[in-house]
């Protein structure tokens, strides 16, 4: 890993989080795109901020990026955010979430393989 600054990645992570606000506030009442779509996208989110800073093997940054998602979640089963001190409704009880579900471990996966399809795509 080696740090470089890639403004195209930063552009796409700033644009995808902007996607990723809109879906929390705008369409937070779309069930679909709020529970699945969004959990697809932000792997990518995580995926595109990494590349803004660094030069990684993409297909380790992928299998981390999913290992990362899944440890957070797995942390959700567990009541973390609560054992943590934080107030539902704050920030980072939000960030970290509250609900263990293996629905958002498979839209992980679809979002890390789609990741991986793109990556090999575009090489």
């Amino acid at each position: 890993m080696k740090l470089k600054f890639k403004p195209k990645y930063l552009l796409l992570t700033i644009l995808i989080f902007l996607v990723e606000v809109l879906i929390a506030t705008v369409l937070k009442n779309n069930f679909f795109i709020r529970a699945y779509l969004g959990d697809v996208i932000v792997v990518i989110l995580l995926y595109t901020f990494v590349k803004s800073f660094f030069t990684v093997n993409d297909t380790k940054l992928i299998l981390g990026i999913f290992a990362f998602s899944c440890v957070v979640e797995f942390a959700q089963y567990f009541n973390i955010a609560e054992k943590l001190g934080f107030q539902p409704g704050s920030l980072m009880y939000i960030v970290i979430g509250n609900s263990f579900s293996w629905v958002d471990i498979a839209c992980y996966a679809v979002g890390c393989l789609l990741l991986y399809l793109l990556v090999k795509l575009k090489k």
